[in-house]
């Protein structure tokens, strides 16, 4: 395979986002179940993901750094490796129904683990294909990696569910972790660092330094970023609750709290919803001039369909509107990925993209414990009412970022 052709880039690319993707969705559909059979309640479950999320936020721009410094391969590795074992050490937590520390700790090294990838997968494909003199447009490359990632999501929250039920809640874990190595390897020998060149330097401590400066030049001093990355918290950080707090909250409506195989269909549809989104959204940009303007008119529609799943007792009419939500969310993704690689310079992608991360992440630990807890006191349909209340809060940041009139913002 000659990597250095487009083609061949993006195809590597689409092949470890779908070995991402597949991995995760194994326990998709049944990670808040699996929580609650290891004995948490509705607070600490949700406190748990916080601190996933709380793992994200802290490591992000280190790994991005160390992206940016030493290579996106090496950084896709230990993401890889880490991911792995730190989910092996989930499943162990499970099988002693361990102490919620232990639940913390090993959230905060999934956190870690999914750090590595965040910025580096994106920002060597980025790069990789400007290294190979790509004439397409990006939008339709992130577009292909959210069909990819949804065909993924759908096939294996779909297993993830019925491998449940008819095993245990512990195989998929074991799964996941199986996929994890194997895509590892594959990183190994076929994913080289084109068109970025890490850093060689007697003070490593120092260049992460310098690069960490660059990034925050580059990011928040950045208005055009800043708006895009403050709207982050209450975008992303939504969707955490509103994606894991589906398997409980659907399976009341369904009528049956142990019908697993439902719990990972749920799943499955969002992951459709990815899917078309990722096919939608090259259609969509064709409506707008502006890239904030559809990332604005998204998120209002995202918005008023949890205002109505919080509003309905029927369990048909919430996974149509669900998938709504799934849908909008995923055909935005792409166009708002364009939108921040068209502002980014390629020595800071990958921290910069980091940052976004760390940004979205930030939400999903005060969202998630929050809304949890509406959850336990009051009902899942409350918390959903205020799940569309925090992210109806991104709009005016979407607007602010609209007025800087970026030419990234611009849809030829």
């Amino acid at each position: 395979m000659l990597i250095r052709k487009p083609q061949s880039i993006q195809s590597i690319y689409l092949y470890l986002v779908l070995g991402n993707t597949l991995a995760a969705s194994f326990i998709w559909g049944i990670n808040t179940i699996f929580l609650l059979d290891a004995g948490l309640s509705n607070f600490e479950a949700f406190a748990a993901n916080a601190f996933f999320t709380a793992g994200m936020v802290v490591f992000e721009v280190p790994t991005g750094i160390i992206a940016d410094t030493f290579g996106r391969r090496v950084s896709y590795l230990l993401g890889a490796f880490t991911l792995a074992t730190s989910t092996l050490l989930y499943l162990f937590m499970w099988q002693i129904h361990g102490p919620f520390w232990g639940w913390a700790v090993s959230s905060v090294l999934l956190g870690l683990g999914f750090t590595f990838f965040s910025g580096a997968l994106e920002a060597w494909l980025v790069d990789a294909l400007a290294a190979s003199n790509f004439k397409g447009n990006l939008d339709g490359v992130f577009a292909k990696a959210q069909m990819v990632g949804g065909a993924a999501m759908l096939t294996g929250s779909v297993a993830g569910g019925v491998i449940a039920q008819f095993t245990s809640l512990g195989i998929p874990y074991i799964l996941r972790a199986l996929i994890l190595f194997a895509n590892f390897g594959t990183a190994f020998f076929l994913m080289k660092d084109l068109g970025f060149t890490p850093k060689k330097t007697k003070n490593p401590l120092n260049e992460m330094k310098n690069i960490f400066n660059s990034s925050i030049k580059h990011g928040l001093g950045n208005p055009s970023v800043r708006w895009v990355m403050l709207a982050a918290p209450f975008v992303t950080g939504v969707s955490f609750y509103v994606f894991y707090a589906l398997q409980p909250f659907l399976l009341k409506l369904y009528g049956d709290e142990k019908a697993y195989t439902i719990a990972g269909l749920v799943a499955a549809l969002v992951a459709c919803a990815q899917i078309a989104g990722g096919f939608i959204a090259p259609h969509v940009r064709k409506l707008f001039t502006k890239r904030t303007s559809v990332l604005f008119s998204g998120t209002f529609i995202a918005v008023l369909s949890l205002l109505l799943v919080s509003a309905t007792s029927n369990f048909y009419i919430a996974l149509i509107l669900i998938f709504l939500w799934g849908l909008t969310f995923a055909a935005l993704m792409p166009i708002r990925q364009a939108y921040l690689n068209g502002i980014i310079p390629s020595q800071q992608r990958a921290t910069v993209l980091s940052f976004d991360s760390l940004m979205g992440s930030s939400g999903g630990i005060f969202v998630q414990p929050i809304l949890g807890k509406v959850a336990d006191i009051w009902n899942y349909p409350l918390s959903y009412a205020g799940a569309a209340l925090f992210q109806a809060v991104a709009l005016p940041f979407i607007l602010l970022a609209r007025r800087e009139k970026h030419k990234s913002d611009i849809i030829n």
